[in-house]
């Protein structure tokens, strides 16, 4: 009728519903990812509320477990922030009034080498103060608007609300929102496939999210550690720093090196030492925390990791590069569930043909 195909006719109306789900998601991405956030705050709960659960006399819900559990959580924040909050926030108050005066001083020339056993270490020196004095407004107008930026994300600590509320809501539920996914799928064959992949997203993030918070708690000792006994000022806010950026793969702990080196370099630190821990530290990390506490589940080759960290930067930025690793971990899952279920229907034995008379 009226000459349209009707095949033609689904295809487009499969295109056009596929572009109206993508431009849905653009539009509430800033939702998505929070609830994407409150999903994984869950995974990194669920053991606790697994052993809690089993721990605490039996009950028809998960309430009295999910209940305890935020109490010692609400508990260990209070405590980290008296502990080390204050402490974080004096040493930033101390940096951002003294660093003008600090990069002023790196302006002033530096002497020529007078020996040649330490030329190439006075060289080095001069080139490192004199690119470092010639950004320093840079560097200001970067630190003020981050304050800027700072004062933006304040005003959006409504999520920060958000995210533990939803995320009881992900544990809460948890398995009736699974055993709704699996009762829209029909065939047993299928509905199986799908009950493996759930399983398996569900190892795959509460490992992802348990190694990121562990890797950020050892980056925190370590950077504390290390940075007190060479006497490198700003020794916690800097450790701090740290702790937080190794939640964005790749990126984070680049920028957190060249932020550190900067400050040592301006606070009159040990900037050659500075470099060999960080050095030395990210080797130990890669080679051998990192796979402890990722184990199994997010085998990615390193060019994967790294086109997926920049292509994540560049559609939706930090949030693009922090969702980029398990993304691409759920799409690997998801590719080998179906070539492996492809390959078994492909090896089943056909039954026979039935022999007429």
């Amino acid at each position: 009728m009226l000459g349209l195909d009707r095949r033609a006719a689904r295809y487009a109306w499969t295109v056009l519903v596929i572009v109206l789900l993508a431009a849905l998601v653009y539009v509430v991405r800033t939702t998505l990812f929070v609830f994407t956030l409150a999903l994984l705050f869950a995974h990194l709960l669920s053991p606790l509320v697994d052993f809690l659960d089993r721990v605490l006399p039996s009950s028809r819900t998960r309430t009295p477990a999910l209940g305890l559990t935020y109490v010692i959580l609400v508990a260990v924040l209070t405590l980290l922030g008296i502990q080390i909050g204050s402490r974080v926030v004096e040493e930033a108050t101390n940096l951002s009034q003294k660093l003008p005066q600090m990069l002023a001083i790196l302006e002033k020339p530096r002497a020529a080498p007078t020996t040649p056993l330490g030329s190439l270490k006075e060289q080095i020196l001069v080139k490192a103060q004199t690119e470092i004095a010639s950004r320093s407004s840079d560097i200001l107008t970067a630190l003020s608007k981050a304050g800027l930026k700072a004062l933006t994300v304040a005003g959006d600590l409504i999520y920060v609300v958000i995210i533990p509320i939803a995320a009881f809501f992900f544990l809460k539920d948890g398995h009736l929102i699974r055993d709704n996914l699996l009762s829209m799928v029909e065939g047993p064959s299928r509905r199986a496939l799908l009950a493996d992949v759930l399983s398996e997203a569900h190892q795959l993030l509460t490992r992802y999210i348990r190694a990121l918070v562990l890797l950020s708690l050892a980056a925190f000792i370590a950077y504390g550690i290390a940075f007190e006994v060479m006497g490198v000022s700003y020794a916690i806010l800097l450790a701090a720093l740290g702790a937080l950026l190794e939640f964005i793969p790749m990126l984070g702990p680049l920028t957190a090196g060249v932020v550190i080196l900067v400050v040592a370099a301006v606070s009159g630190g040990s900037v050659p030492g500075v470099l060999i821990f960080l050095l030395v530290y990210r080797v130990f990390q890669d080679y051998f925390l990192s796979p402890h506490f990722m184990g199994q589940g997010v085998e990615l080759h390193p060019l994967l990791v790294l086109f997926g960290v920049f292509a994540g930067a560049e559609v939706a930025g930090i949030p693009g590069t922090f969702l980029s690793i398990p993304v691409l971990a759920l799409a690997r899952i998801l590719f080998l569930r179906l070539r492996k279920e492809r390959q078994r229907e492909h090896l089943a034995p056909r039954p026979a043909a039935t022999l007429r008379s």
